[in-house]
């Protein structure tokens, strides 16, 4: 019989913790009620706290922190229990008895319990921040409200696939530019460190006749030989000082700057931003949430911090009373064309429809770029990288054939 640690209020009005075991959180609950009690707080005690899951703590720890990918397949099954007429506490017990990943089970035992013990499904989501964010806590809430769970689940699982294909898309076009910039560095390295330094025996007491290149390399790669450490400290310092300056306000909102003035990569970013901050937009509008709740989400999961101040000021206008569209006229973030449609749809009160449609657009728009950025990109790596690498080549054959005609 499992153990529950508890949190009640005595008649007395004092709070009082501790342990009771029973079958369930339900019966653990009726058992504290039992003693005229209030209950507060009723929390299962897994094995790892009792001492005895030393190993399942381990597993746990090895398999990683629960990703986005957990989260869809338990909306996506929740979702279909539901729909098949399957209550909730029934339906998430049997997803966590039947998933793998012991720190998601852990989470959606923790669910259950909390389910068990009267909570609502979001204020149980809530509970668990990093997994189930802003956006599916308020859609979950509004079909609590409005009874169209399962229906919203799937909306919801909808919305979690969309963001993780995104995902995917936008690694998968830096992937091959960051293992061809890898390896131009790595091999240049290696000819500056290992091969120019065995030629530097033959070219020693022939400067004059060596070119402006071998001698620029010669000297990098005494350089690169005898202060090493000291580039290498330089080189750590500098990135972890420039990746701290990323995590400052101020770094940041640079980086998200400079993400929209790239000229390659720019109309992939602005399609990316517009694309999740109106689908993001159109899923809350649909699932009815209030519209000041909808815009400060959709700020919060734009991923840009400009888009994330035209969120705001938009909230700002709304909150006075204004149109979604007012402030969106006078920003260069958005175009026009689509504020003219997000203003249509105002005026037809079908804002939500036309959301769906514009970010479907820019979703498609922007599976368009990231080929085109790819296809792009490898030419130019390329070139960069035979460029790198010839330009060192020449630098060392260059010196020989003219010493070999020197001898002639």
């Amino acid at each position: 019989m499992p153990n529950y640690r508890y949190q009640i209020q005595t008649p007395k009005g004092e709070v009082e913790v501790g342990l009771v075991s029973a079958d369930n959180a339900t019966s653990a609950s009726a058992i504290l009620r039992n003693r005229g009690a209030r209950v507060l707080q009723v929390t299962v005690v897994n094995a790892a706290e009792s001492g005895e899951g030393l190993m399942a703590r381990l597993a746990e720890l090895n398999a990683g922190k629960p990703k986005v990918k957990h989260v869809l397949e338990f909306t996506t099954q929740l979702a279909v229990m539901l729909r098949a007429g399957i209550n909730l506490r029934s339906a998430l017990e049997g997803i966590a008895d039947q998933t793998i990943h012991p720190g998601f089970k852990r989470v959606l035992t923790q669910i259950r319990t909390d389910v068990e013990s009267g909570k609502s499904f979001s204020a149980a989501l809530a509970r668990h921040p990093k997994l189930f964010g802003p956006l599916y806590l308020n859609m979950v809430k509004a079909s609590e409200m409005a009874g169209n769970f399962a229906d919203m689940l799937d909306r919801i699982a909808g919305y979690i696939a969309q963001e993780i294909e995104t995902r995917k898309m936008v690694i998968g076009a830096a992937i091959y530019p960051g293992v061809i910039g890898t390896m131009a560095v790595g091999v240049t390295i290696f000819l500056l460190t290992f091969v120019l330094p065995k030629f530097k025996a033959v070219f020693e007491g022939k400067e004059d006749v060596l070119p402006w290149a071998t001698t620029f390399l010669l000297g990098v790669s005494d350089t690169l030989v005898s202060h090493w450490p000291l580039i290498i400290g330089c080189v750590v310092a500098v990135g972890g000082g420039l990746y701290a300056l990323t995590r400052t306000e101020p770094g940041a909102f640079t980086v998200d700057k400079a993400k929209l003035s790239i000229p390659v990569l720019k109309a992939m970013f602005r399609s990316l931003y517009i694309s999740r901050s109106l689908q993001t937009m159109g899923q809350l509008t649909n699932a009815g949430v209030p519209v000041l709740d909808v815009i400060a989400i959709t700020g919060d999961v734009s991923g840009n911090r400009l888009y994330q101040g035209l969120w705001r000021s938009v909230y700002s206008s709304v909150k006075q009373g204004k149109k979604i569209s007012a402030p969106l006229a006078r920003t260069r973030l958005l175009p026009q064309a689509v504020v003219q449609m997000i203003s249509a749809g105002e005026e037809s009160g079908k804002l939500g429809e036309v959301l769906d449609e514009i970010s479907g657009y820019y979703a498609k728009q922007l599976k368009d770029q990231i080929k085109a950025v790819t296809s792009m990109i490898e030419p130019i790596m390329i070139i960069l990288m035979g460029s790198v690498v010839g330009f060192i080549a020449m630098a060392i054959i260059l010196p020989i054939f003219k010493m070999s005609q020197v001898v002639k």
